[in-house]
């Protein structure tokens, strides 16, 4: 279990009734909230296996952690150093706080460039740590109101530097291979309707984040994990499967070549 699936059974026991979000009937796994017929946990490589020196941190909105077409547990699902909390406006969390204030840790907002003060120090192309830090990438998890108002009502966060990019342009094609992954200007996140043009799922943000960290084949293999849930979730509900149907073949095949790659390493 990783601290996205802890969390979710934290709120889960702090519910007074059952959460109902869509597709309430389907039988799910505990862990990846899939149908059970389509659960991917087996497929999900072992935390060893990774090769990464980011983390992330997603400060979830209160039921965002419930609702199983989250993306972000995809992160959690591959990322070792992957933290997950509650947001609050009004109870400070010590423990979020000892985090974020770690010297081993250089924090940076994930948040549209447009919402930056005028000061802020934004990264929109590579991004980049001090001598002996490793990133920690603050993913604001929820609807696009929902993290509005977290970045708005956050002070905490103020103080550390934004990483945003440009939601109209696609990876960068020299470090992402598009024969694997249908990687465009566009989202492909089908299960929920976008609130705005150009909008992203936090699991599709966090690879364009390590893109630009320069972790091109964990981008990549956020980017093929993304897609197979995607389709693997669409499978169990009763809509058109908008997924893309070689997700499951894409991402084993570059599961293999990544693995490979670190075994050589």
């Amino acid at each position: 279990m990783h601290a996205v699936h802890r969390l979710h059974l934290y709120r889960k026991s702090q519910s007074t009734t059952t959460y109902k979000s869509r597709g309430q009937r389907v039988v799910r796994c505990e862990l990846c909230q899939l149908a059970k017929p389509f659960c991917i946990c087996a497929l999900a490589p072992k935390a060893e296996q990774i090769n990464t020196n980011a983390a992330f941190l997603l400060l979830m909105y209160d039921t965002e952690v419930l609702k199983p077409s989250n993306t972000g547990k995809l992160i959690a699902d591959l990322i070792p150093d992957t933290f997950a909390y509650l947001w609050s406006r009004t109870e400070e969390n010590n423990e979020l706080l000892a985090l974020l204030n770690d010297d081993k840790w250089q924090p940076f907002v994930v948040f549209p460039q447009e919402y930056a003060e005028q000061e802020r120090k934004v990264f929109t192309n590579q991004v980049s740590c001090g001598e002996g830090k490793r990133p920690l990438f603050i993913m604001l998890d929820g609807s696009w109101r929902e993290a509005k108002k977290m970045f708005r009502k956050s002070p905490y966060l103020n103080k550390f530097p934004m990483v945003s990019f440009d939601g109209k342009a696609a990876f960068n094609q020299k470090s992402i291979d598009v024969n694997y992954s249908p990687v465009g200007d566009e989202s492909r996140y089908t299960v929920r309707k976008t609130e705005l043009e150009y909008q992203f799922s936090t699991a599709e943000v966090g690879a364009r984040v390590l893109d630009m960290f320069g972790e091109h084949d964990n981008a990549q293999l956020l980017d093929l994990w993304f897609d197979v849930f995607n389709f693997q979730y669409q499978k169990g509900v009763c809509q058109r499967n908008k997924g893309n149907i070689n997700s499951l073949s894409n991402y084993d095949d570059f599961l293999q070549h990544y693995l490979h790659n670190v075994t050589a390493k």
